[in-house]
């Protein structure tokens, strides 16, 4: 017939029986493309998850006593490299290794200066000076080379122009020793101007600038080894579940401007703040805190609860 196409020599010599079962094995494989791919579009629609996991933080050290019962449930622990806010004393001094032994992972900190105490003076030196001093201290206390070390941004809101002096003098002098540099701050949203503005997003714009604008910084960042790490405090609900250890997220839910430098997310405070807690469930203890269920309520049992995409934040590669 005009227009018919020509049947092939291979064609011609199938038997009928032959041609059926070619005919069934393309079904079956057309079948199975399809299955795949609904299987695909399937796993593209959720997003990739990733394990989170849990660990805890707080100023004071919880005691040798504790730490079998607190690693039940968390997989590492804040380590201050000097006096944490408003204490005398680092009492975490000489206790890596037992942490170490008893399986925890480490956010390792280092307590930065307040606004206060950098008006008026040169921030820039100072952070430089805290940066040497955090990495001298880390060594000490026996942490790897390329630990990463969290400047602890106590105060909230677009930085000052002596906090960004001082922070980033100490981000650069962390990175020049061989350390990893990371800031913990807050994720929370507040009034800037005719917008809003968090500490976490604000310190990102900053570093994107300084990227820019110098070329080592802009070669340490694209090579994945000096990125900018954030700890994110935001225990405002929601996001935050509130003060418990279970049903966490598998993912760290923060902004999309901050999620993909957020490597530790701080959703739960002790004691708690009433101004971004008041939508959380009820499940933190009556007098505020938060507390390991495993241990009796006391002075060295609270704490701030963290989740991580590592189980070892600071050490882990």
């Amino acid at each position: 017939m005009p227009g018919e196409p020509e049947r092939s020599r291979t064609e011609e010599l199938q038997s009928p029986a032959v041609r059926r079962a070619e005919m069934e094995r393309c079904m079956v494989h057309r079948i199975a493309s399809g299955l795949l791919a609904l299987l695909l579009l399937s796993t593209v629609s959720r997003g990739e998850s990733h394990p989170s996991y849990l660990g805890f933080d707080r100023n004071d050290y919880p005691g040798d006593a504790a730490l079998p019962v607190l690693r039940m449930t968390f997989r590492y622990s804040s380590y201050w490299l000097n006096n944490p806010p408003g204490e005398q004393h680092n009492s975490w001094v000489g206790k890596r290794l037992l942490l170490k032994q008893q399986g925890f992972g480490f956010l390792v900190l280092f307590n930065g200066r307040l606004d206060a105490q950098l008006k008026g003076k040169d921030a820039a030196a100072l952070g430089a000076m805290d940066g040497r001093a955090a990495v001298a201290a880390a060594a000490k206390e026996g942490f790897r080379p390329n630990v990463l070390i969290f400047l602890d941004q106590e105060e909230g809101g677009r930085l000052l122009s002596e906090q960004a002096a001082y922070l980033f003098a100490w981000v650069d002098t962390v990175r020049r020793a061989g350390a990893r540099a990371g800031v913990y701050c807050s994720g929370i949203e507040v009034p800037d101007g005719s917008g809003t503005i968090s500490t976490a997003q604000d310190v990102l714009e900053r570093e994107f600038t300084r990227s820019r604008e110098t070329p080592q910084n802009a070669n340490l960042q694209s090579s994945g080894r000096q990125k900018l790490a954030l700890w994110v405090a935001n225990d405002q609900c929601p996001p935050s579940p509130g003060c418990t250890t279970k049903d966490l997220p598998a993912s760290i839910p923060l902004s999309s401007a901050v999620s993909d430098s957020a490597v530790v997310w701080q959703y739960a405070q002790s004691p708690r703040r009433a101004q971004w807690t008041a939508s959380c469930p009820k499940n933190y203890d009556p007098d505020g805190n938060c507390y390991a269920i495993e241990l009796l309520r006391s002075a060295s049992t609270f704490l701030d609860l963290d989740t991580a995409k590592s189980p070892d934040p600071s050490e882990a590669p």
